[in-house]
């Protein structure tokens, strides 16, 4: 059965969800409360994308001084403070439980933190039953020095991101990856400064909230792992990152956030927030919706002729082109597929991509080719 998708505009301080309303979800709004009782109280799969930037239960006894004596604005809130590793952990169990009920069976998360907890968090995950995909490190330009002088200074988080579970046929914008990282495939370290300057919140002269991400890294996050139209969940919404860059990118965000402080600041701020109204400049194309095009199809058109000598890129190996749109080496003959593999002494290949021809003077992909076709078909 699906969920119905409802807009509504939230005026109210503290917002609450019916859990008799089923067929309705609280989209684009900010809930006050517990995390974990606001997501029993949503449908189950219902949710196509969690991000989470949980408490990292820093551990920090006393204050941090700078060496001329000034005192570093620090994470002492009493939402990070947590009284052993067991009470840490029985937190974590109950959120993560919570959030994959009500994630759609092909939807995915994403965690955030650091060495404090990201260890604890990433086998408990497993443990639940998640499917881990990625671990991301996020390499801070920018970062905090150690003031102390008694270790590295820490200049990355850690996110995991994970599958609800192994048979979860996921979303990943990989073209759109590709495409963000200059046409290179986009690496699981990511080099982005921390939160800082004018897109720093502040509320009279200090920061409004002290763990604020940048909305770079939301935006690669969304871009990454979730379309245009879905429901993006926070369930420690914070100032509310994600629910602007969300807004901004044509997603659905529902922010569930415990603190009335930081719900009034991330409203205003993501009340502010322009959405992109031409939906076709968000969406992200992939290649496995485009209508499949036969090699054959590139022959018969005259975009690559019979006897065309195809090689790798590194010129290692080579085929020609038949007239039925198959490959021919000296000792074997198939699609452009089955050659590469062959050659190659591979189980699979991508002949699309491993296969090369020489065009004005330059070697060029066979996949060129297949795009031309397309574009005539469009």
């Amino acid at each position: 059965m699906m969920t119905k998708r409802t807009t509504k505009t939230n005026k109210s301080k503290n917002a609450t969800f019916d859990p008799a309303a089923k067929h309705t979800l609280p989209l684009d709004e900010v809930l006050v409360g517990d995390c974990v009782k606001l997501m029993d109280s949503l449908p189950e799969g219902s949710v196509d994308m969690i991000f989470a930037d949980p408490p990292y239960n820093l551990q920090l006894e006393g204050d941090l001084v700078r060496p001329n004596n000034t005192k570093v604005d620090a994470v002492d809130d009493h939402w990070d403070q947590f009284a052993s590793f067991k009470a840490y952990d029985d937190f974590t169990k109950k959120w993560m439980k919570a959030a994959r009920r009500i994630l759609k069976p092909d939807g995915s998360i994403w965690v955030i933190g650091s060495y404090h907890n990201i260890f604890r968090v990433g086998s408990m995950m497993q443990d639940l039953g998640f499917w881990m995909l990625n671990d991301v490190v996020w390499l801070k330009t920018n970062p905090m020095p150690n003031f102390r002088g008694r270790r590295f200074t820490n200049a990355h988080e850690t996110l995991i991101w994970a599958a609800r579970d192994k048979e979860a046929r996921y979303r990943f914008n990989y073209e759109s990856m590709k495409a963000l990282n200059d046409d290179f495939q986009m690496r699981s370290d990511w080099t982005l400064p921390i939160c800082s300057g004018p897109e720093r919140l502040k509320k009279d002269g200090k920061k409004a909230h002290p763990t604020q991400k940048p909305e770079s890294l939301l935006y690669r996050i969304l871009l990454s792992s979730s379309e245009v139209g879905d429901v993006v969940l926070d369930p420690f919404f914070g100032s509310g990152t994600t629910g602007a860059v969300a807004k901004a990118l044509g997603r659905h965000f529902i922010g569930l956030e415990r603190e009335d402080e930081y719900a009034e600041i991330a409203r205003a701020r993501i009340s502010k927030v322009r959405q992109i109204e031409d939906k076709t400049l968000v969406l992200n194309e992939s290649k496995r919706s485009l209508p499949r095009i036969p090699f054959g199809t590139v022959v018969e058109r005259g975009l690559i002729r019979p006897g065309t000598v195809l090689t790798d890129p590194r010129k290692r190996y080579s085929a020609k082109v038949r007239a039925d749109g198959t490959l021919v080496t000296s000792d074997f003959k198939g699609s452009i597929h089955q050659v590469g593999a062959f050659v190659q002494k591979a189980p699979a290949c991508n002949g699309w991509q491993f296969w090369h021809m020489v065009v004005k003077g330059k070697l060029v992909p066979i996949d060129v080719m297949r795009e031309k076709v397309r574009a005539e078909l469009n």
